[in-house]
């Protein structure tokens, strides 16, 4: 009995390499043309062909063990020349489309699949439909592109299941799978990926692998989130006239899975034993104030002494689990030929990266938002290969009587949660950093109400991008009234009121908190930080991520001097910073 019958097209996908210098006939006495394209005259040579449509949603079924058979599509054969040059495709198709004939299934279905390459009308809806009245237990599985006549819209609003990437007003949420040629969604579950071959796997062809490769780990018992997974592996994977078996498919989830339980014993380090993590992330324009205000030249060697002061500072490894570099410095090379990178991997500590580029404003707007998205998925992975592990981009929110906006945190919110997504998917602990600037003219309520208003949207967008919490870090200022508020917060309103606003936005099961000391003096930093840690425990680690608190004093003893002593001395201060914030982490 044929427990799943489809009804579609089969589309010869004939693909065409547009640099050959030699026409050829294939084995139906077809012959490639010399056809006028992009203001020019090819040939076309080294072509593949395989079946398209139907034939690749059953070819999948049958590779994962689920045995299909495809009806009223085998006389419905069309070609699709498709031409490929410099990376990009272009088609040649029948702008009509051949109509599909429903054929009563000999035996009952169990599952009826209506392939996205099917020629819709109304005279199949209608058979289909009646068919399923007779056969009340089949399931009608429909995957759809954008209707076109009444016929599709019919029956994308009557299947069971619909696999499209258009909404149908009407339908469950159950009832529907979104599909596009970036990924996958079923309710609050997600995939997306990344196609290498984007050239040789036409939308066609992934829509067809995709929707067949959940459907058959569905029939296998797996879960909707775990079928996506198979899903995403097999359209990464997939060759063009093989798609991968059930067991090769477990077997990179797996793989998949044991990554990002590595993100998650990562993140959990960072933030573990009451160390804390050092930021000398601090951009071009940044360092150059602090050198300009200490009349220290500001080129590469004297940024690049700097740093070496802070990490060849003797037992940096007992008061921190990493270090955030900035991308020069990730570069730069200690006094030993390593990079610092490698240096700081043999004392033990992760060395991180700054990778947001800094702040622009919003059109029409003085609120900015934060740039570096473009080409991030690159940046990612060549930082993974240097041995960078974890990552770090900043939001910045200021607060006055129309800012920070709605649109400011939601644009923000959005920004930090794709950034954090890709930093997951390339192997990469994120860590989030929405900062709510210590400056200004407004209260420590005031301060309560925005912090906890970007907590809130911050963590839904995470949460809508399926960003694992438990692979990830949140670096936030302390709640704090501002610098020109005519009432100071004392260290344990400080403490209180930050403790209050984490419990209350922040998910249990995020992997660490760690704080910014943003503006506040090397001894107020500190002390805050020990309010803070004396309103604990917390439902996760708390520790500190600071730059300047730690830094200022080892900058002033050094003042760009070559002398050992002065040299010496900055690496005295800077430890004294590093101690006093680590007993601040003790509960007293």
């Amino acid at each position: 009995m044929s427990r799943i019958v489809i009804f579609g097209n089969v589309i010869k996908d004939v693909y065409l390499d547009m640099n050959g210098e030699k026409s050829e006939r294939d084995e139906d006495d077809v012959e490639w043309m010399d056809i006028g394209f992009n203001g020019g005259s090819h040939f076309y040579a080294e072509r593949t062909a395989m079946l398209g449509g139907a034939k690749v949603t059953q070819e999948v079924l049958r590779e994962l063990g689920v045995e299909s058979e495809i009806m009223g599509g085998e006389t419905a054969k069309e070609y699709r020349y498709i031409l490929c040059k410099n990376d990009k495709i272009s088609y040649f198709v029948d702008r009509k489309k051949a109509a599909t004939e429903f054929i009563t299934p000999a035996s009952d279905a169990q599952i009826i699949i209506v392939d996205r390459s099917a020629g819709i009308t109304k005279t199949f809806v209608e058979a289909l439909l009646n068919y399923k009245k007779q056969n009340r237990r089949a399931i009608i599985i429909y995957s759809a592109k954008n209707p076109t006549n009444e016929a599709e819209k019919r029956l994308a609003k009557e299947a069971d299941l619909l696999f499209a990437n258009f909404v149908v007003a009407g339908r469950k949420d159950g009832q529907n799978c979104w599909l596009d040629k970036d990924g996958m969604k079923v309710g609050k579950k997600s995939v997306k990926w990344k196609l290498e071959r984007a050239e040789m796997m036409t939308h066609l062809t992934v829509y067809s692998v995709a929707m067949a490769t959940m459907l058959a780990a569905v029939i296998k018992g797996k879960s909707a989130g775990e079928a996506l997974l198979f899903a995403k592996a097999n359209v990464e994977n997939s060759k063009l006239n093989r798609s991968l078996n059930f067991e090769k498919l477990e077997e990179i989830v797996k793989m998949e899975r044991s990554g990002a339980l590595d993100l998650r014993e990562m993140a959990k380090m960072l933030v573990s034993g009451g160390k804390g993590i050092l930021a000398a992330d601090e951009s071009g324009g940044s360092i150059h104030k602090k050198f300009e205000g200490m009349g220290i030249v500001d080129d590469e060697e004297h940024r690049r002494n700097y740093r070496n002061i802070f990490f060849t500072t003797p037992g940096l490894e007992k008061y921190v689990n990493g270090v955030i570099l900035f991308d020069e410095t990730a570069r730069q090379r200690a006094d030993d030929g390593r990079t610092f990178t490698e240096f700081l991997t043999g004392l033990g500590i992760v060395p991180g990266i700054k990778v947001d580029q800094g702040l622009v404003d919003f059109p029409n707007s003085e609120e900015k938002w934060t740039q570096g998205l473009d080409g991030l998925d690159e940046r990612l992975a060549e930082y993974y290969q240097m041995g960078l592990r974890f990552a770090k981009w900043r939001a910045a929110f200021t607060i006055d009587e129309k800012t920070p906006s709605e649109m400011a945190i939601e644009k923000n919110a959005e920004i930090l949660a794709e950034y954090a997504k890709k930093c997951q998917e390339a192997k990469i602990v994120p860590i989030v950093e929405p900062e709510v600037v210590y400056d200004g003219n407004y209260s420590l309520e005031k301060s309560k109400e925005v912090t906890g208003k970007v907590l809130r949207v911050l963590f839904e967008k995470l949460r809508e991008r399926e960003v694992d919490l438990a692979g990830t870090i949140l670096k936030v200022n302390m709640v704090i009234a501002g610098k020109q508020f005519f009432l100071p917060s004392t260290e344990e309103e400080v403490g209180r009121t930050t403790a209050e606003t984490l419990r209350e936005f922040v998910p249990e099961e995020l992997a660490g908190v760690v704080f910014l000391s943003g503006g506040q003096t090397v001894e107020q930093a500190t002390k805050n930080l020990q309010a803070v840690a004396n309103n604990g425990p917390f439902p996760w680690p708390v520790t500190f991520s600071f730059a300047r608190a730690l830094q200022e004093p080892a900058l002033v003893a050094w003042h760009g001097s070559e002398d050992a002593k002065d040299i010496e001395e900055a690496k005295a201060r800077f430890l004294e910073r590093l101690i006093a914030n680590c007993e601040a982490l003790k509960l007293n």
